[in-house]
């Protein structure tokens, strides 16, 4: 005859097998176990640890229902119904649906709360007191399990959340926190940014109306009037605009010469802001501005244009030089009109000029008086 003894402690259980076969379940205290020509084993399994993984659930859900009501918590989700699994009043897992398991009773007070995933695309929204709960699980001393089916979204106060569900645009979600149940769905969100954008459309190639090659840098600014009508009507609302400013752009260059596009690059803005404004009309864009940064010239083009204003500003300096000349005979003119009937003025001008010459002199010996002198610099005829 053999006998085995087992002792289980109070936050222990044991699973009794008898040829691998399950026969009970032993409670805390000592056992004797009688073998004889059997194989008896024990399985001991610690109470902390209150999840029963082990291959006879499947067993005990179907063929012991006495024995799991008395020592274990059940649970067995549908394929629509989500799990939130609580040790001791705090959220440890999320249960997937169509979960089946078995948590020990006695030391660690287990509860799963059951949630129904049943109705419209708008049910996958996780409740606000739900969602609460799900938050800066970083913080915890455990973190929770099975948040892979769920998504949590922070939208920012600046912004919105475009839901989409299933493919489909479902709604704008407001600033805040949001969680959604990703089972049985494909759930996804896109953050857009409400504030004015900049968008830029850089080195663009374009033929003016005489052939000549610029190369353009424009930026716009935008924002969104109605993204859900911007998300429903276009596939990406950005690149739709940044398509059309090009259009814009070529229709204002390709259609003017070089002359007036230089004369008044103001039309590049207007051109495009009027076109591209008709465009958006109905898609929830709106264009707040739009301005040409750079026009980048050809190099020949830009050696011809420097010699065509070089001629220009020196044909401006010659009809200047020439303007000075014709003022400066006319005032030598009428000057000497002025000393021919006025002996005074002849001579205050010719003792103007005994002085400018004393000043390039250092010495000067004067015989003859004054007049000798002045009879010898200016012969007046």
């Amino acid at each position: 005859m053999k006998i085995k003894r087992v002792t289980v402690k109070k936050n222990e259980r044991g699973l009794l097998l008898r040829n691998g076969d399950f026969e009970r379940v032993l409670q805390p205290g000592t056992h004797w176990l009688f073998a004889g020509l059997d194989t008896v084993a024990v399985e001991i399994h610690a109470l902390e640890r209150p999840a029963f993984v082990h291959e006879l659930v499947d067993y005990l859900l179907a063929k012991e229902p006495a024995l799991v009501a008395a020592e274990f918590v059940r649970v067995e989700l549908g394929e629509n119904e989500v799990g939130l699994r609580s040790e001791n009043g705090v959220l440890v897992e999320v249960l997937a649906p169509g979960t089946r398991g078995l948590y020990w009773k006695g030391l660690v007070d287990v509860q799963v709360e059951v949630v129904a995933l049943d109705g419209p695309a708008a049910s996958a929204e996780v409740p606000a007191a739900t969602a609460a709960r799900l938050v800066q699980t970083q913080l915890r001393q455990r973190a929770v399990a099975g948040l892979a089916g769920v998504l949590q979204v922070q939208v920012p106060e600046h912004g919105a959340g475009l839901l989409w569900v299933d493919g489909k645009v479902e709604r704008l979600l407001a600033p805040g926190s949001h969680a959604f149940w990703k089972f049985g769905r494909n759930v996804s969100v896109e953050l857009v940014d409400l504030r004015l954008q900049a968008l830029e459309v850089s080195g663009q190639e374009i033929l003016t109306r005489d052939k000549v090659a610029l190369r353009l840098n424009l930026s716009a600014t935008w924002r969104y009037t109605d993204v859900l009508q911007a998300y429903k009507a276009l596939a990406k609302p950005a690149d739709h605009l940044y398509r059309e400013l090009q259009f814009g752009l070529r229709a204002a260059v390709g259609t003017r010469s070089l002359d007036e596009l230089l004369e008044n690059k103001s039309v590049i803005d207007e051109v495009v802001t009027a076109q591209v404004t008709a465009k958006l009309a109905g898609y929830g864009l709106q264009l707040e501005g739009v301005g040409v940064k750079d026009i980048v010239l050809p190099g020949e083009m830009k050696t011809i244009l420097a010699q065509v204003v070089e001629a220009g500003k020196a044909a401006e300096a010659n009809v200047i030089r020439r303007r000075e000349e014709t003022a400066a005979t006319r005032s030598l003119l009428n000057t000497a009109k002025v000393m021919e009937d006025n002996p005074v003025a002849l001579r205050l001008k010719e003792l103007e000029t005994l002085e400018r010459v004393a000043e390039r002199i250092d010495k000067i010996s004067v015989f003859g008086g004054l007049d000798q002198v002045l009879d010898g610099l200016v012969k007046l005829r």
